[in-house]
C-alpha cells in the first residue's frame, strides 16, 4: 500500500472549517457530534474535536490528536466517551474510512426516525445516495463501548451510512469529501422531508434513471475541493481565527 501523506496543519485547518460551515447550516448540536480524520498511514491515529468547544468556535489548533488503540481514560475530559467509542472504533475496524463525520442534523435524523429510514431518489440530489447508504436499524445505545463495535460493522464498502434512530455519517479519503456528502446528504433528506410533508403522491425516479445520476456525481472530477475551498475562501475574509 502507498504512504499517505498528510499535511497535518491543513488537515486541521480544513476540519475547522467544516465544523464551522456546519454551524452556520444549523446542521450542529452545539457542542455535540463529532468529525475525525485519520492523520497516520494504518488509519488509528486521527483528529478529533474536543469535548465542550462549540463548532462555530471550532479553531485548527483545538482538534486533538488520537490513537484509537488506547482508551478513553488516556485522554480525560478532554474527550466526549461516546466520540471516542465510536471513531475510535470506526477508524480501528475500517482504516479506509480517513474521515468521519457523524451528525445529529434536522432532516437526516428525522428520517432516520421513519419506519423506513432509507432515502429514495427523487430529485438530482437523492440519486447522489442511489443504492449507496449501509442502514442500520440496530439502534441500541448512546455509541458506548459494544454499540460502538456494532456500528463499525455496519459501513460495508459505502461512504454513508444512516443510523437508525440516531443520525447519519458519512465517509471520505479527505476532510472535502465527508464534507460534502454530508451536506448534500442533509439537503436530499430536507427535499424528501419536505416533499412528504404535502401529502402529495411522489415522483420515484427510475432505478436507471437514479443509478446513472449517481455515477455522473462520482465523475464530477474536484466538486468537493472546489465546495470546501470556497467555504475556506469566505472563512478566511470573515472569521480567519479558524485557521489559528
Amino acid at each position: 500500500m502507498s504512504e499517505i501523506i498528510v499535511d497535518l496543519d491543513e488537515a486541521r485547518r480544513d476540519l475547522a472549517a467544516v465544523f464551522r460551515w456546519i454551524a452556520r447550516e444549523s446542521m450542529h448540536e452545539g457542542i455535540a457530534n463529532h468529525f475525525s480524520f485519520a492523520v497516520s498511514d494504518d488509519g488509528q491515529q486521527f483528529l478529533m474535536n474536543p469535548y465542550g468547544v462549540h463548532f462555530s468556535r471550532m479553531k485548527a489548533s483545538d482538534l486533538v490528536l488520537l490513537d484509537a488503540r488506547k482508551t478513553p481514560d488516556d485522554y480525560g475530559e478532554n474527550i466526549d466517551p461516546t466520540a471516542w467509542w465510536i471513531h475510535g472504533a470506526m477508524h480501528r475496524n475500517n482504516p479506509q474510512a480517513r474521515c468521519i463525520i457523524h451528525l445529529h442534523s434536522k432532516y437526516a435524523t428525522a428520517l432516520s426516525a421513519l419506519k423506513d429510514p432509507s432515502l429514495p431518489a427523487v430529485d438530482q440530489t437523492t440519486c447522489r445516495f442511489h443504492n449507496r447508504v449501509a442502514i442500520d436499524t440496530g439502534f441500541d445505545g448512546m455509541g458506548l463501548d459494544d454499540e460502538a463495535e456494532r456500528l463499525s460493522q455496519c459501513l460495508g464498502n459505502k461512504r454513508m451510512m444512516m443510523m437508525g434512530n440516531h443520525g447519519f455519517m458519512s465517509v471520505g479519503e479527505t476532510p472535502a469529501l465527508a464534507f460534502d456528502l454530508a451536506y448534500h446528504y442533509e439537503r436530499g433528506c430536507r427535499t424528501y422531508i419536505t416533499a412528504l410533508s404535502t401529502g402529495a403522491p411522489l415522483s420515484f425516479l427510475p432505478n436507471n434513471v437514479a443509478e446513472k445520476t449517481a455515477r455522473q456525481w462520482e465523475q464530477y472530477e474536484n466538486v468537493a475541493d472546489k465546495h470546501l475551498a470556497a467555504i475556506r475562501s469566505i472563512l478566511d475574509d470573515d472569521a480567519p481565527d479558524y485557521r489559528h
